[in-house]
């Protein structure tokens, strides 16, 4: 039921006051590069024309960018050649110098304020997959690497996109429950060597005939996400796809 008017006026106004208040004790500052903007979760113009942001035309199957035009549910050689167990991946950026600062001072860097932004950009970007979805779940990390670094961005991300799409994020539905190497420096091979049953379905829970996206930060060779997605289409669930902030461009 839509608020009477002089109700939603009211809370228009504390909304502003509230931003006000906010921008007052907190200034706000460019997502990437800190210097000052005009509104909170924004980014300086210097900042904003280095992001390469992903658009059609793309791969159907993983949205790798084409450099050419193409006709709708045109796949890319990988995909045609080696199709993943996700049925779709789709990505806010290009992983560059542009978007690199952003991604990593948001893994690594305590940023984890800029998740409310990142959340509005992964619902345009995966709007196709979020109207079909059940549940967002973000790739784990390993306990012990969460007791490292004290939160999981995966989960940051599911838990803002999920207030922007209405999508229910749950968290702990995947589990990583063996403890792997960093990714980095490993090859292709290697990577899905790696993460080859470190995951699981939490005991006791439920996926079947789910439509599920997995979110994540990056996606490198997609190697995590793969083995997340067969561990979910395993236990039953209907579709898996794929939702991350950015995206290595392999041409």
């Amino acid at each position: 039921m839509q608020a009477p008017a002089p109700l939603a006026g009211i809370g228009r106004i504390a909304t502003g006051a509230a931003t006000l208040l906010l921008d007052a004790l907190l200034p706000p500052r460019c997502l990437s590069c800190g210097e000052a903007v005009d509104r909170q979760g924004g980014l300086c113009a210097a900042c904003w024309v280095k992001l390469s942001f992903i658009a059609p035309p793309l791969c159907a199957c993983c949205g790798l960018p084409f450099e050419y035009e193409a006709q709708e549910g045109t796949l890319c050689g990988a995909c045609m050649a080696a199709p993943p167990p996700f049925a779709r991946a789709r990505a806010v950026l290009a992983y560059d110098d542009g978007s690199r600062p952003l991604v990593l001072g948001f893994k690594h860097g305590d940023r984890i304020h800029a998740a409310k932004a990142y959340g509005v950009w992964l619902a345009r970007a995966g709007r196709e997959l979020l109207e079909e979805a059940d549940r967002l779940l973000p790739v784990p990390l390993h306990r012990a690497r969460l007791f490292h670094r004290r939160y999981n961005q995966a989960a940051l991300l599911a838990q803002a996109l999920s207030r922007h799409c209405g999508v229910p994020a749950t968290p702990d539905l995947l589990q990583r429950h063996r403890s792997t190497p960093t990714q980095g420096g490993l090859d292709r091979q290697g990577r899905h060597r790696n993460v080859k049953g470190a995951f699981r379905l939490r005991p006791g829970q439920s996926v079947t005939g789910q439509r599920l996206v997995i979110v994540d930060d990056v996606m490198t060779t997609g190697a995590t996400l793969a083995e997340c997605a067969r561990v979910l289409l395993r236990a039953g669930a209907a579709r898996v796809d794929v939702l991350t902030l950015a995206r290595v461009v392999h041409r």
